[in-house]
């Protein structure tokens, strides 16, 4: 079993013609159940920022505007991720054995990215590759 992961968002678009990756978080869960929370937490806050209730007091009416229906509604993608309990199960059980994860959703302009990874799985792999690593 592992105990330990550590989870990343992190916010991708293009800058001067080049991919930028800016972090939006990074959490060290003690175990798989907060693993996942924060995993789900981190999606309900992207998702509660890219798509703010209107009718919030400090939006001054008209200022929000929807997008176009040919754009990919992200906040919905990441929302119906987090209900999803059969996807939930399977980041579960991906993370239990060892496995990397990532949830990504795009619009036409930015790709939001949450990455978690067991510690102990990357402890074994650095060792293994120390254990092979031919010596000059």
């Amino acid at each position: 079993m592992h105990d330990e992961f550590l989870c990343h968002v992190t916010g991708y678009g293009a800058c001067g013609g080049r991919r930028i990756g800016v972090p939006l978080g990074t959490y060290r869960a003690p175990t798989l159940a907060l693993a996942l929370w924060w995993l789900r937490d981190r999606a309900s806050w992207i998702a509660d920022r890219l798509d703010p209730q209107p009718e919030a007091e400090h939006f001054p009416p008209g200022a929000l505007a929807p997008v176009a229906d040919t754009v990919l509604d992200v906040p919905t993608v990441l929302r119906v991720w987090c209900a999803d309990m059969a996807q939930q199960d399977f980041v579960a059980n991906e993370l239990a054995a060892g496995r990397l994860i990532r949830i990504a959703a795009s619009d036409d302009t930015t790709e939001y990215e949450l990455l978690a990874e067991s510690i102990d799985a990357l402890r074994m792999q650095r060792t293994t590759s120390m254990l092979y690593t031919p010596v000059a």
